[in-house]
C-alpha cells in the first residue's frame, strides 16, 4: 500500500472522535511536505474504505458528523456492547435520556422549557449532560431574564453515530394517538368498516 495511504489510515485511527477531509489534507501536506489534490485524497480514502469493507476486518471507515472515523462493523456490535456494559459505570439515567431527547428535538431550548415538558426540576440532569459533553450552552434566549439556551453537542452526534440531525428518527415515528378508547386494532377495524 502507498505510504500516503498509511499516513491517512493513521490519522483516521488517531482522530477522536472524527477527522475532516480538510484536516487530513492539511496534516499530510505539512508533515509530508507535499501538495495533495482533492482528487488524489479522495482516491486514497476510497482505497482505504474498500480495504476495510472487506470481511478481513472487524472495523470500517465511516463518515460521521462531517468527518471520518473507524467504527466496529455491525456484526461485532453485540460483543463490543457486552464488553462496554461490563466495564462502564457511566450509563445515562432515564431522566438524563428524557432531557437529552427534549434537547435534541426542541433545540435550542431553555431549562424552563425542558422543565415544563418533563414536569420536574432539571438542574441536576442538565448539569450531568453538560459534564458528559452531550449538551452545550449555545447562547441566551431573548425572553425575560435571557435564560441560557441548550443544544446537543458534537459528542452527541458521535455518540449516536449521526452524520447530521436529519438522521434522527422523526417524532411521528414515536407519536401515539391520544384520546383513543379501545385497542388500536379494534379501532382500525371500526374505521375501515365505517
Amino acid at each position: 500500500m502507498d505510504i500516503v495511504a498509511l499516513h491517512i489510515e493513521s490519522l483516521i485511527f488517531t482522530a477522536n472522535p472524527s477527522i475532516s477531509f480538510d484536516d487530513i489534507k492539511s496534516a499530510l501536506e505539512e508533515s509530508l511536505n507535499m501538495e495533495l489534490s482533492d482528487q488524489d485524497l479522495n482516491t486514497y480514502l476510497d482505497t482505504l474504505m474498500v480495504k476495510y469493507a472487506s470481511d478481513d476486518y472487524a472495523m470500517e471507515i465511516v463518515e460521521v458528523s462531517g468527518g471520518l472515523r473507524f467504527m466496529t462493523k455491525g456484526a461485532y456490535h453485540h460483543t463490543v456492547g457486552t464488553y462496554l456494559k461490563q466495564n462502564t459505570h457511566k450509563k445515562l439515567t432515564k431522566s438524563a435520556l428524557e432531557t437529552l431527547a427534549i434537547v435534541a428535538y426542541k433545540q435550542p431550548v431553555t431549562k424552563t422549557e425542558i422543565e415544563s415538558i418533563r414536569g420536574v426540576n432539571s438542574d441536576y440532569t442538565i448539569q450531568k449532560l453538560l459534564e458528559k459533553d452531550l449538551v452545550e450552552i449555545t447562547g441566551r434566549s431573548s425572553g425575560p431574564g435571557k435564560p441560557l439556551l441548550y443544544s446537543t453537542s458534537q459528542k452527541f452526534m458521535d455518540y449516536f453515530g449521526l452524520k447530521s440531525m436529519e438522521d434522527m428518527p422523526k417524532l411521528k415515528d414515536f407519536e401515539e394517538v391520544e384520546n383513543q378508547i379501545g385497542e388500536p386494532e379494534a379501532i382500525e377495524t371500526e374505521q375501515n368498516a365505517g
